[in-house]
């Protein structure tokens, strides 16, 4: 029988296996889940409608920049919010409520412990990304189809790795939140950052100096924007090398966030 002397020897896979039970007990986590699919898919839906009504009336040229895949993937901008409340709720919940203490007596090798919960939320948000976007797309293409205006599928360049690729950076964003409830320990604290890294950062790009325009190529948000479109964007014409940069500044986080988990007392 493993005690609190010998945790050390317990394998990861028993680990992560706790932190999945510690995951799927919890409320917040499945009212998480179904807000993020009600909120995804209704959003998908809902522009629809607009968007057609923004083809009917669109011009010759402007509809050579005529995007479907795209239009039904905006979803990703409200759900990487509420992906990124599931990826700090798995870090700060247990500060909140001390179980923390308790997660670290039965493993005391804490960047295990970290491993675990990062491991965990990356694989619960490719999964439910994934399944989303998808979601997403064939809701949006079917209204798109019956309003009488250009569509896309499956098989068209581009829209799987659009599709899937949105799914991924969902993934990314899930893994940065997490990094940032471990770096502050709060609930508030890590969303009020992630809510101004994906939100308010793009949104005030322009108001930047010029020398870090090249680093906001790389901006969540921006790079989620990229990878979703199909048609051709002379800014980001390698969406995926900006994916890239991203996802070496998610990395930094982690790193960090690892650092201080091991040197802190909790």
């Amino acid at each position: 029988m493993t005690t609190l002397t010998d945790t050390a020897a317990v394998p990861f896979h028993r680990t992560l296996r706790a932190e999945w039970i510690k995951f799927r007990t919890l409320r917040s986590t499945w009212y998480t889940l179904a807000g993020l699919f009600v909120l995804g898919i209704g959003i998908a839906a809902l522009a629809m409608d607009p968007a057609a009504a923004s083809y009917r009336d669109a011009t010759a040229a402007e509809r050579l920049d005529w995007d479907p895949t795209a239009l039904s993937l905006r979803a990703f901008m409200l759900a990487q919010l509420v992906v990124g409340v599931l990826g700090i709720l798995v870090v700060t919940s247990e500060y909140a409520t001390g179980m923390m203490r308790t997660s670290l007596a039965a493993t005391p090798r804490r960047h295990r412990l970290l491993a675990a919960k990062a491991v965990l939320i990356a694989g619960v948000a490719l999964v439910v990304g994934q399944v989303l976007m998808f979601a997403a797309f064939f809701v949006g293409q079917a209204l798109l189809a019956s309003y009488d205006v250009p569509n896309a599928s499956l098989g068209d360049p581009g829209v799987l790795s659009a599709v899937a690729g949105s799914g991924l950076y969902l993934t990314a964003i899930a893994l940065l939140a997490a990094g940032l409830g471990v770096i502050l320990r709060a609930t508030a604290g890590a969303l009020a950052i992630l809510v101004a890294v994906i939100f308010l950062v793009p949104a005030f790009a322009e108001l930047f100096p010029s020398w870090t325009q090249g680093l906001l190529d790389y901006w969540p948000t921006v790079t989620g924007t990229a990878v979703t479109a199909t048609v051709a964007d002379p800014d980001f014409p390698h969406p995926w090398f900006n994916v890239g940069g991203m996802c070496l500044g998610i990395a930094a986080v982690l790193v960090a966030a690892f650092v201080l988990f091991r040197r802190r007392d909790v």
